[in-house]
């Protein structure tokens, strides 16, 4: 006999509906140049939904790798949600490796589009020239940037023509949610993949008090890089919780 109380797959979803349902009024704050963008998980949820609108419409489909070459931020945060919830793979590029081996890892996991801050343009028109599978490259800026990219396309203006509303998939617990590539290794970097389940088993073990004991009462702020190792699961946990969260941007320094 199987116990079904509450039986659902252990995917990213439910973290994310969770966060909307019960805690909508709550705050995401991030530092943009010299002020705060701040918004509600009320709102945060509607724009998950709209990028993955977006994502579907540019060809998107379940299990390719949409990248991520960004600081900490709010927009990041939307990308650790939509991407894995609709299916795809969240593939967080590491801004400090040299060139040849972010060539090497985005030709390797055949990333389909790029989803990228303003101030790390030079470091992808640097190296455009040698990537093989990347369609789109959407810049996560409030405007349309000039750029020698082709391609490119301006974030907030996909959002805007998108709906709030999504049909999230009923994923399985085991499909890829996220990946990354490691470092410090002999030969070429290796990819890793997280599966939803991994990802929100080690939600929950960050919350518990032999984690770091994160509570809903608490601010979170991820100084650890969301484009290392997922800020070690923080915003996954802060979110789960409901926590006010607050994100540095680019400013990743201990002041």
């Amino acid at each position: 006999m199987q116990g079904l109380m509450m039986d659902y797959q252990l995917t990213l979803r439910p973290i994310l509906e969770r966060a909307y349902r019960y805690y909508p009024k709550r705050q995401i704050s991030t530092r943009v140049g010299a002020n705060m963008h701040r918004y509600t998980y009320a709102d945060f949820y509607g724009r998950v939904g709209q990028l993955a609108n977006v994502l579907k419409r540019l060809g998107v489909k379940p299990g390719d790798r949409v990248a991520t070459l960004a600081w900490n931020s709010y927009r990041h945060l939307e990308l650790y949600f939509a991407v894995p919830c609709m299916g795809a793979v969240c593939h967080t590029l590491n801004l400090r490796l040299p060139p040849d081996q972010l060539i090497y890892i985005i030709n390797h996991a055949a990333d389909k589009v790029i989803c990228i801050d303003q101030s790390l343009l030079p470091l992808l028109e640097k190296i455009a020239e040698h990537l093989k599978t990347v369609e789109h490259i959407i810049v996560l800026a409030d405007h349309p940037i000039q750029t020698s990219l082709q391609n490119t396309l301006n974030y907030e203006e996909l959002l805007a023509a998108e709906s709030l509303d999504f049909a999230w998939p009923d994923l399985d617990e085991n499909t890829a949610a996220a990946m990354c590539y490691t470092s410090g290794t002999t030969g070429n970097p290796k990819g890793v993949v997280y599966s939803h389940r991994s990802m929100y088993l080690h939600a929950m073990a960050v919350c518990m008090t032999d984690g770091i004991g994160l509570s809903e009462k608490d601010t979170a702020m991820p100084v650890v890089p969301m484009f290392h190792a997922l800020a070690w699961g923080l915003p996954h946990a802060a979110t789960m919780l409901g926590c006010q969260q607050v994100f540095p941007g680019p400013h990743l320094q201990p002041a």
